[in-house]
């Protein structure tokens, strides 16, 4: 019995010292290099103990690696010289598309938060927090001492972190761009990374069990009144041509099962774009023509048309400069001939008001006009001849 006492009291010893050492063990899970993306000091802020792995409540809500891909979550607290304490937790992603996800779907992107310009690439606030991603990071920041309200401290935190980030490509997705009326658009629209985000966004639709993110490929959602617009898209044509068919297949599949199918699709270039809930089809189709695809092509290698493009810009280039010196001559010119032409006028107008107004003598029928009157002026008075000379 003694035996078997010592027994359990070693055992619980033991897993006692696994749980001591635990937060170590996660601690060295964290990469030094997410670690190092909150300093010491930001700003006028100074650090609270050592950043740790994030833990699932110290963000709005818990994570999951295979919707946006988190690499590695650290949380770190910062005081205020005031005294202020404030919670910051970084997630660094795959990719900066990743993060904007993270930030459209994890925070009120769409309802009445007060959006950030000046806070990483795009940032917001809401109730005394802080959300904004920059590069391939994601950032959320919370007031400790508040549960509302706006604090002006916690964005001057999150400037200061935001300084110590890659800025990586300083833009949001380009799919975001390809929105109808994409600048207003934007404030409404959830970009997401992964089927299971989007069916979230997008309100679980059938339809879209068929579209696979193979290859990394990226989806928005937005809504235009009633109706809700999906763009997925593909990385590749080969990507898209499968996604197309999977897609058509399970439309049928849909029609025939008497299941809810969308509005309308339509393939778009590499995009699938799909139209949920519209009053009608020719709504559906109007915003599935305003979807805008831009097609990039990319060489791997040399690119075998390289000489003929330089040929067809230098051949371009010199056209148009011809062309330039050509508009800029006869500018010129028609610039020249109308002002000579409104000064000659009014050199003539006012010759000829001074001839009505003034009695005129000649002796070739008005061709030929005498200088009685001494009208005209005399540039040469010394060759006129004088009293006695023309006899």
């Amino acid at each position: 019995m003694r035996h078997r006492f010592y027994k359990l009291l070693y055992i619980a010893a033991i897993f006692s010292l696994l749980l001591s050492t635990a937060p170590a063990r996660a601690d060295e899970a964290v990469p030094a290099e997410t670690l190092q993306l909150l300093p010491d000091r930001a700003g006028d802020f100074q650090a609270r103990g050592a950043a740790l792995p994030s833990k699932s409540n110290e963000i709005p809500e818990a994570l999951s690696s295979e919707e946006f891909g988190p690499i590695s979550s650290v949380t770190r607290q910062y005081a205020s010289p005031k005294g202020e304490t404030f919670s910051v937790t970084l997630i660094k992603t795959r990719s900066d598309s990743a993060a904007y996800s993270l930030l459209t779907n994890r925070t009120p992107w769409g309802g009445q938060a007060k959006r950030l310009s000046d806070v990483g690439t795009a940032g917001v606030a809401w109730d005394g927090q802080v959300a904004f991603f920059k590069g391939a990071a994601f950032v959320y920041l919370r007031d400790k001492g508040k549960s509302s309200g706006e604090s002006e401290a916690l964005k001057d935190l999150a400037r200061g972190i935001s300084q110590n980030l890659d800025a990586g490509e300083s833009e949001i997705p380009v799919l975001i761009k390809h929105l109808p009326e994409w600048e207003t658009a934007q404030e409404r629209a959830v970009f997401t990374v992964s089927l299971q985000a989007l069916q979230a966004a997008a309100g679980g639709r059938p339809i879209l069990d068929a579209v696979s993110f193979e290859g990394g490929a990226e989806a928005v959602t937005a809504l235009y009144g009633p109706s809700r617009l999906v763009i997925v898209e593909n990385t590749t044509p080969q990507l898209a041509t499968t996604n197309d068919q999977r897609i058509t297949a399970k439309l049928k599949e849909l029609r025939e099962g008497g299941q809810p199918v969308p509005t309308a699709y339509r393939r778009v270039g590499n995009y699938s774009v799909f139209v949920f809930d519209a009053p009608d089809e020719a709504t559906a189709t109007k915003l599935i023509d305003g979807v805008k695809y831009e097609q990039v092509v990319q060489w791997l290698g040399q690119n075998p048309h390289a000489y003929q493009r330089a040929v067809r810009e230098y051949t371009n280039t010199t056209a148009g400069v011809i062309l330039a010196v050509l508009k800029a001559s006869g500018l010129s010119l028609i610039l020249c001939l109308g002002v000579g032409a409104v000064f000659g006028g009014i050199v003539f107008m006012r010759r000829r008001r001074q001839q009505q107004t003034t009695e005129a003598f000649s002796d070739a029928g008005g061709m030929v006009r005498l200088n009685l009157d001494e009208m005209t002026q005399i540039d040469t008075p010394g060759k006129l001849l004088g009293p006695g000379q023309g006899r």
